[in-house]
């Protein structure tokens, strides 16, 4: 393969949650009298977490947010914990397809407790062991700084430049690239517009993929 190691992200890439969750950001803005759609949350949110994460939506709304936003969050949360989430088209196939002492790993924005529960549901998570990393857990910084993706390849003990990240969000992609490892731009998910690819090449990602077939090719 092009690489000794292949570092996921997860929201997105493995797991349908980016629009349902923006959907139910926008909604909420909405409803407070800050109309917004999902495709506008996906572009000023998606990748971030912590304080970062709620700093931009205040930024976007310009005042400070409601408590009940957090109320409203944490119910939605608690739906897809409960529920489950679909897996993004392929994904499963292409996980279980990886050799498997082939080194990879998970770097996150989220939490490791949505990440596990959720692998759990697609039924992968006996494939990543202990190798779940989060930039709210992990790291001092999240992404956009590299710290994520540097922490999980020295935990697999490869050099981060022998690593694939597959990346979908212009947050996670910045820190990506900083990485210094080969970074395809995964624009398969159903929150992927007709414009996202341009977004992550802009950002320095040479490398689309718009499945898990043509994840496979690029690493092949």
């Amino acid at each position: 393969m092009k690489a000794d190691a292949l570092i996921f992200d997860f929201d997105g890439v493995l797991l349908e949650s980016e629009y349902a969750g923006n959907k139910q950001i926008a909604d909420y803005l909405t409803g407070a009298g800050h109309p917004t759609t999902a495709e506008e949350s996906m572009a000023n949110f998606m990748g971030l977490a912590g304080s970062d994460f709620l700093a931009a939506i205040e930024r976007w709304i310009g005042r400070v947010l409601p408590d009940d936003f957090h109320v409203a969050r944490k119910a939605e949360d608690d739906r897809a914990m409960r529920e489950g989430l679909d897996a993004v088209a392929g994904a499963v196939a292409f996980v279980r397809s990886l050799p498997a002492d082939f080194p990879r790993a998970i770097a996150s924005s989220s939490k490791t407790r949505w990440i596990e529960r959720h692998l759990e549901h697609l039924g992968i998570r006996d494939a990543f062991g202990d190798k779940i990393f989060s930039g709210r857990e992990h790291v001092a910084r999240g992404k956009p700084a590299p710290d994520l993706y540097l922490h999980a390849a020295a935990a697999l003990g490869v050099d981060i430049g022998r690593c694939a990240i597959l990346e979908d969000s212009p947050v996670g992609a910045t820190g990506a690239v900083a990485s210094g490892a080969y970074v395809i731009g995964f624009c398969g998910g159903t929150h992927c517009g007709p414009d996202h690819a341009a977004r992550l090449r802009a950002l320095g990602v040479r490398d689309i993929a718009t499945d898990f077939d043509e994840v496979a090719r690029l690493l092949a």
